[in-house]
């Protein structure tokens, strides 16, 4: 291919962004960013030059991080084994400090410094930072050998109650890019390990987002688990319990499905589950005809 050709091929894919740029300037996307993506550099850079190059083309994005994988291997370094209790972590005393050093120390500061790097402003958050997270003792019951509910224990997991949002305001207005931590505080003062997923939603929502993107480890919901070609680019909000009753919405995909259908009723414009282990997943799913990824939409 010759040097022209290559610029024309340039030139063809900044024109078909074109329209999105000027449809989605001045709104404000929310990011969850987790899974292999935080694990592998590569992607790292890939999705911080993507995020740097939405606030860039006047896009206002909102990045909220998770870290399991990270934790689990710190964890086991000292010597504590993970519990899980349908899929949230058992998080004790112990626990809760070794996973803010690892989501507050580490990471949010790796994915600041990167960001201020590539040549953005960039801010650390955690949800306990202006009250931006307020959460109670998550409850539980599971079913014991009985089949008599019981109460579970998770230890200082947090169900978020409310949201507020004024930092973040305050950040997007003066051109910062805000990089929050799923962490929140008690009214008594103490800490709560919160759900990524649900905490990005949560966020969306006080902001009144245009989009929320979940990045994950797969390409978005599948018809057939077992057919990565049967990817399903676009679900309403009514076609949702149809497919739950078919079990294409199912297991651990349940939780992200639960967390875009509240995104949606409370006013977030579209949610978008996207493989994060694509590099520059962002950029194809919104500056791109056909997109990569599921997205649910409102049925209005």
């Amino acid at each position: 291919m010759t040097p022209m050709e290559q610029g024309l091929g340039k030139a063809r894919v900044l024109v078909e962004a074109l329209p999105y740029i000027q449809k989605f300037a001045g709104k404000t996307v929310v990011i969850k960013y987790g899974g292999h993506a935080m694990v592998d550099p590569v992607l790292k850079e890939s999705v911080m030059l993507d995020i740097l190059l939405l606030h860039s083309v006047g896009i206002r994005p909102v990045l909220v991080h998770g870290g399991g994988p990270e934790i689990n291997a710190m964890l086991k370094k000292v010597g504590i084994e993970s519990q899980f209790v349908q899929g949230l972590r058992v998080t004790d005393a112990q626990t809760m400090e070794i996973a803010q050093m690892v989501l507050l120390g580490k990471l949010n500061t790796e994915m600041v410094s990167l960001l201020n790097r590539f040549g953005g402003k960039s801010v650390g958050l955690s949800g306990k930072d202006a009250k931006l997270l307020r959460a109670v003792k998550k409850p539980m019951q599971m079913p014991n050998s009985l089949g008599k509910m019981e109460d579970v224990d998770l230890g200082l997991v947090g169900e978020i109650q409310s949201v507020t949002p004024d930092i973040l305001n305050t950040l997007l207005g003066q051109g910062y890019i805000p990089v929050i931590s799923p962490v929140a505080s008690g009214d008594e003062g103490e800490t709560f390990n919160v759900n990524a997923d649900t905490a990005a939603g949560k966020i969306a929502e006080a902001l009144k987002a245009d989009k929320l993107l979940l990045l994950t480890d797969v390409r978005g919901i599948l018809k057939n688990v077992t057919d990565p070609e049967s990817l399903i680019s676009t679900i309403s909000r009514g076609e949702v319990a149809m497919l739950k009753e078919q079990g294409v919405l199912s297991g651990g995909m349940l939780p992200k499905v639960e967390c875009a259908v509240s995104a949606l009723d409370k006013g977030v414009g579209s949610v978008h589950i996207l493989d994060g282990r694509l590099s520059h997943a962002i950029l194809l799913e919104l500056f791109t005809d056909g997109g990569i990824g599921t997205m649910f939409k409102s049925d209005d």
